[in-house]
């Protein structure tokens, strides 16, 4: 067995632009705006260790990597291979804060137990599905000729279907009419008819819980399959969401803005969703995932995997209680980000069209996590490194 204690961490920062896009109308939803640009920053994490296997990590945001600074001296001469015992040493660290940090450290210690064994990490969850169901999941809605009416969300529905995808899901327009709301989700589904599952995520973007009530009745005249962090609680209030759930027959999604285990299973208790959100990025990597399905589990419910991703296949391959694989943002007039974001030096694709006739995605089959990256586009667009040893 190689010697696989931790000797070094290093966080690589790379900036990129993507075309036709632009912020919404206070800058923190992305919506299409031909010939606008928006800059990304984005973060590649590599852990070395003494036997010269490598975890690498492509994701996580500013705030995940002020806290990999918090934790990195503690890692350096741990075992890679013993995920739990750090994943319980970060979590008690970082409890005054978001415990965003663990999610990148965490995935990079699984690419290294699956290359070290040489297995892809689906398989060492005991995973078995080769291929995933996806949704669309759109941007935001826009008033600049893209996803700018509720016959527009319907056509795309409608592409979409015909593309094989089996389900799809709205994101609406901020601080828009909450009859437009309401009407996107009646349009969308007269568009498909029946046999397409549909879902909307307003992003907690209604200013009220009259709001989310007027479009929750929407949904219920259109048969969505659930209804995701409607308005400006923040996604987090039990009791309005339980109340929510009492006027309205659509299933209700929530998770995605707390934070860990035992909030998600005080929300169960306390009948504040019907399905549970988790994220490889926000719930503490692979491992925190794979708590909050078994935590699922435990209630009898499903556990739907945030965003896509390397990690996000891996988990739901493993994961029985689950539904779709979230396939995005799309929208059809801003060309994939694959063309601009060069961050895989394979045919790893999360683009609109990178499902099959059934509306699949593949699971990764390489060792590890399988993301084989392109160090020529990162190094190419770099902002800065910085090295923990």
């Amino acid at each position: 067995m190689k010697d696989l204690r931790i000797k070094r961490l290093t966080v690589h920062q790379y900036k990129w632009t993507r075309r036709d896009l632009t912020g919404d109308y206070n800058g923190f939803n992305h919506v299409y705006l031909k010939g606008g640009e928006v800059e990304f920053t984005d973060y590649v994490l590599t852990i070395e260790t003494e036997g010269g296997i490598t975890g690498e990590y492509a994701g996580g945001v500013g705030v995940s990597y002020a806290q990999v600074a918090m934790a990195a001296q503690y890692l350096i001469g741990k075992n890679a291979l013993q995920r739990e015992l750090i994943w319980n040493d970060l979590k008690r660290a970082l409890r005054k804060h978001d415990k965003f940090g663990m999610g990148p450290i965490d995935c990079a210690l699984w690419d290294i137990a699956g290359k070290a064994a040489g297995q892809p990490v689906y398989q060492l969850l005991g995973g078995w599905k080769n291929k995933l169901p996806a949704y669309a999941s759109t941007f935001h809605g826009d008033d600049n000729g893209g996803l700018d009416s509720p016959e527009a969300f319907g056509d795309f529905a409608l592409q979409c279907k015909e593309m094989g995808y089996p389900a799809f899901k709205i994101h609406g327009w901020g601080h828009g009419p909450i009859a437009r709301e309401a009407a996107a989700v009646l349009a969308t589904r007269k568009a498909v008819g029946d046999g397409m599952d549909l879902m909307i995520d307003p992003g907690c973007e209604y200013e009220n819980w009259g709001d989310a009530l007027k479009v929750g009745k929407a949904c219920d005249e259109a048969n969505y399959f659930w209804y995701e962090d409607p308005y400006k609680d923040g996604g987090i209030s039990a009791y309005a969401h339980k109340r929510l759930r009492q006027f309205i027959n659509t299933p209700i999604l929530m998770g995605e803005h707390i934070r860990g285990i035992e909030p998600r299973v005080d929300n169960l208790i306390a009948e504040g969703t019907d399905f549970v959100r988790a994220d490889v990025d926000y719930d503490g990597g692979i491992t925190g995932v794979m708590k909050l399905a078994h935590v699922a589990e435990g209630f009898g419910l499903d556990v739907e995997i945030h965003a896509p991703g390397h990690a996000p296949r891996h988990c739901m391959a493993a994961i029985r209680n689950t539904n779709y694989y979230e396939l995005g943002l799309v929208n059809p007039k801003v060309a994939g980000w694959k063309s601009q974001h060069q961050i895989h030096a394979d045919d790893y694709s999360d683009d609109l069209d990178a499902v099959d006739q059934d509306g699949c995605v593949p699971v990764p089959q390489a060792p590890g996590l399988g993301a084989k990256l392109n160090w020529d586009f990162v190094n190419k667009h770099s902002t800065g490194k910085t090295v923990y040893e």
